[in-house]
């Protein structure tokens, strides 16, 4: 079963030929020169797997360092131009379900998601864990990094559903208009969610972003 939507599909799909324009904002220079050094520092030497890894921006400056890299999306179009990232020549790139991550993809120490976990239903959080951790050794460290609600100042929420998703509607250039499920955890959400099934966890706030990282104890909650 997959938690993601055909809209959220059909959004990234048509945005993937200029997404990299995200990483593009002035202000948002010094937090990504600093997470372009943070990345990769912290998986360094390590078999990674990157979920919804979409263009590949983080993927060029992570597997340089990796010892091994396995990059996974839910939509073709931007694994087309992941695929052609200077320094992703020995990164393996496919096509999975970040919520049933398939047996065959192997055992990882590391794993990774860029501006994903904001995308994952509430409900289905859990969900999403399980299926990464089913892939990790004991010991593995994890790194989540997302927008902060600074985002809200370009795309406010125009919609709260019952489960209390938060949605977005997102223009792009050809004209269309998209409803994009957008969620923003708050700190203590975080940790409370991988309390059960980390042994240390890092939290740290900047200004347009923030990251978490922590060491996976091997439970599969």
């Amino acid at each position: 079963m997959t938690h993601t939507s055909a809209e959220m599909h059909a959004y990234y799909a048509a945005r993937a030929p200029y997404y990299d324009a995200v990483y593009l904002k002035p202000e948002r220079q010094d937090d990504i020169a600093f997470l372009r050094r943070h990345l990769p520092e912290r998986l360094q030497g390590r078999d990674v797997l990157e979920v919804a890894c979409g263009t590949g921006y983080w993927t060029q400056h992570i597997a340089p360092l990796a010892r091994r890299m396995v990059a996974t999306d839910g939509t073709e179009e931007p694994l087309e131009f992941a695929r052609l990232r200077p320094g992703t020549e020995a990164v393996a790139f496919g096509l999975a379900d970040a919520y049933e991550l398939p047996e065959e993809l192997g055992q990882f120490n590391a794993a990774f998601a860029g501006l994903w976990l904001s995308h994952v239903p509430v409900q289905a959080r859990h969900a999403f864990l399980r299926s990464l951790h089913r892939r990790l050794s004991p010991g593995a460290r994890v790194l989540f990094i997302d927008n902060s609600t600074v985002q809200l100042q370009d795309f406010p929420i125009e919609e709260t559903d019952a489960e209390g998703n938060t949605y977005q509607h997102r223009p792009l250039r050809d004209g269309s208009v998209h409803r994009v499920l957008k969620n923003f955890p708050t700190e203590a959400e975080l940790r409370a969610l991988i309390r059960p099934v980390a042994s240390a966890c890092t939290f740290q706030s900047l200004d347009n972003f923030w990251w978490l990282e922590y060491e996976f104890n091997g439970v599969i909650a």
